[in-house]
């Protein structure tokens, strides 16, 4: 995901996300719509039946599901959620995500707050 952002983030934007979804057979395509110094948003196509196996991330993550619906595995736990449904992650919360039918999701990250403390001293 080295790509260039969709996004200035300077510069104000309107995307349609249904139409700038893009799905490869038996595969999945992320894009990174938007990154700005605490923030991170990335767009994922699924097709049917792929996975990102289980893993973590430092940051806050909202997930909002676009269209289709997905076992969402959330420390372990599964659920099913489907097009219209918004989950949130706190950082190292271990996740897992497999797509039952096509799948659209909107990702997006934030950079925990750091202490003051931790800001004026880099080795807390």
């Amino acid at each position: 995901m080295n790509e260039n952002p969709v996004i200035d983030s300077g510069a104000a934007k309107i995307l349609a996300l249904a139409e700038e979804t893009q799905f490869a057979p038996n595969g999945i395509v992320s894009r990174i719509l938007l990154r700005t110094a605490n923030s991170r948003v990335v767009l994922f196509g699924f097709s049917e039946g792929q996975e990102l196996t289980e893993h973590t991330s430092t940051q806050h993550v909202t997930l909002q599901i676009l269209s289709g619906e997905c076992e969402l595995f959330l420390a372990g736990r599964p659920q099913v959620v489907k097009a219209g449904d918004l989950i949130y992650m706190p950082p190292n919360l271990p996740h897992a995500v497999r797509a039952i039918t096509p799948l659209s999701l909107l990702l997006t990250f934030s950079k925990p707050e750091t202490t003051a403390a931790a800001d004026l001293n880099p080795n807390l």
